[in-house]
């Protein structure tokens, strides 16, 4: 009887270890993209009620993780921004980046980002649809499925038990589609010091995954470390890399104050700036395996000092 009940301990706890599980989840990327994509967001549109309820649900998030606040209105950074719309006047709208610090104690910071806007109903430009004014644009690739990945990678990392040799800060970008708007604005009003950021890892579309193509990671250029970072990172799911560390989004912005970048993005697609960017055409379980290859590659860069910045020619 002692057997047994010994027996059986040992498999609730294995049953208790794997429901607090801090791997990515296919189940969590799917909840975050299904709210965030829904019809009932109305494509997140800077500057509309829908946008704000999406940097609210980041921040219930991030308050869920335990991270400080560190945008300048606790977890929010305002700004203005600029829309060049296709059927009425340019108008100036407001906007926010929602910024969570995960404090180690450490000397320097990585930045984690992706941006939570999209094209709303189709009346700020940058559609593809024939006639888009009115159509709501879900944006489920572009970009919760980067806000998705987000979230996955601040869950993991402040409930990893580990106290990591570097400083976290998640960023979720607004105004990205309006020309990179939030990170331009962060970057040249930064919340922390810029000197104090060892490099910046970016997710924009990484829910469409193709086995043949594989994922793109950007910016393999912008340091010398990263070949060496990159070296025995292995994974079922097909990855490539590519130097470039400018680009149309938003680690661009880091790159342009010389930090080195990585950018993850499973490529174009028919639905791209369309209002059939919808949430069921999302491939969670690759999603998963994409942040798998992201946090291989952060914990072995973990492992190194401050990397030093390359300009990719």
């Amino acid at each position: 009887m002692r057997i047994f009940f010994h027996s059986l301990l040992l498999v609730l706890g294995a049953v208790q270890s794997f429901g607090q599980s801090v791997t990515p989840s296919p189940e969590n990327i799917r909840k975050h993209i299904s709210f965030l994509a829904s019809d009932k967001m109305k494509g997140r549109g800077t500057g509309s009620k829908e946008n704000e309820k999406a940097a609210k649900y980041v921040a219930k998030q991030f308050k869920k993780y335990h991270l400080l606040p560190k945008g300048t209105q606790g977890y929010y950074q305002p700004f203005t921004a600029k829309i060049r719309r296709i059927v009425v006047p340019d108008s100036v709208r407001q906007a926010r980046n929602v910024i969570g610090f995960l404090d180690n104690g450490a000397l320097y910071t990585i930045v984690i980002g992706a941006h939570f806007d999209h094209l709303g109903l189709g009346r700020q430009g940058s559609s593809k649809a024939e006639k888009p004014e009115g159509q709501i644009h879900n944006g489920a690739d572009d970009n919760a499925s980067g806000v998705a990945g987000l979230l996955e990678l601040a869950r993991y990392f402040s409930q990893n038990d580990q106290k990591e040799p570097y400083n976290f800060l998640f960023i979720a970008f607004g105004a990205e589609e309006l020309g990179l708007v939030g990170s331009r604005y962060f970057v040249n009003n930064p919340t922390l010091p810029l000197a104090d950021i060892n490099f910046m890892s970016n997710m924009d579309m990484i829910g469409r995954y193709d086995p043949s193509r594989g994922v793109g990671i950007g910016g393999y250029g912008t340091s010398a470390e990263w070949p060496a970072i990159f070296k025995d990172v292995k994974s079922d799911t097909k990855f490539f890399t590519d130097n470039a560390g400018s680009g149309g989004s938003d680690h661009g912005s880091f790159y342009a104050k010389q930090i080195p970048v990585l950018f993850f993005h499973t490529g174009g697609h028919d639905d791209y700036h369309k209002p059939t960017d919808d949430a069921e055409k999302i491939n969670a379980y690759a999603e998963a395996g994409i942040l798998n290859i992201q946090i291989r590659l952060i914990e072995n860069a973990m492992l190194l000092p401050k990397l030093k910045f390359t300009e990719v020619k």
